[in-house]
């Protein structure tokens, strides 16, 4: 029979559903969260152990797949999984490129490993500038969110190569993640401004 996916629509993001987000580069989503929020977004990532991630991951994916889509797939049903949200008021968002790499498949996986899980009603969000690829009237990539993600993302580039950089020649230990945890708040509250200017943010960078 044919397949019918579940639509992120209009009222789901009125009615504020927690949109699940696979943890793939910290120090950039500590940043892009803020900025979904402020578009009106409830994104979270889920805090889980690798280990637990993989472990979870092996039971809804075959372990031919490659080992990124074990852990992708892990944290999310882990996270669905554990009680802590409503499964009738939740998503999941994920990327998707539409090109060979498997990684567009990770869409796939994880609807598989709801259908197995019994979650299958959970709609499966794809973030893509492809117009051939899927679309929900729930959830744009609009100007505003794309501006937002963008300083979101020129912080965290910055920020890596400044922490990695700094923190094996530091003189006090922790002095560098201090700092780090002191600028990624006043960049937090810059990208969910109302209004950002360009100008503060080229003064931050």
């Amino acid at each position: 029979s044919n397949y019918e996916r579940v639509i992120f629509t209009e009222e789901m993001k009125k009615d504020n559903y927690t949109i699940i987000c696979p943890q793939m580069s910290p120090i950039h989503f500590d940043l892009l969260v803020p900025a979904f929020k402020a578009a009106g977004y409830n994104m979270v990532i889920p805090d889980i152990p690798a280990r637990e991630c993989v472990d979870v991951g092996l039971k809804f994916v075959n372990n031919d797949a490659c080992y990124p889509s074990l852990i992708v797939v892990g944290q999310i049903m882990d996270a669905l999984l554990s009680g802590k949200y409503d499964t009738n008021k939740v998503a999941v968002v994920m990327t998707q490129t539409g090109g060979g790499c498997r990684a567009t498949n990770y869409v796939g996986f994880i609807r598989r490993a709801l259908g197995k899980a019994g979650l299958s009603h959970v709609p499966v969000i794809s973030i893509n500038m492809s117009s051939s690829l899927e679309s929900n009237p729930g959830f744009k990539l609009n100007a505003d969110l794309l501006v937002r993600a963008a300083y979101g993302a020129v912080f965290g580039d910055i920020f890596m190569r400044c922490v990695y950089r700094m923190r094996p020649y530091e003189l006090t230990k922790g002095s560098v993640d201090a700092v780090h945890e002191k600028w990624k708040l006043k960049c937090q509250e810059f990208v969910s401004k109302k209004h950002m200017s360009f100008f503060k943010f080229q003064k931050m960078c």
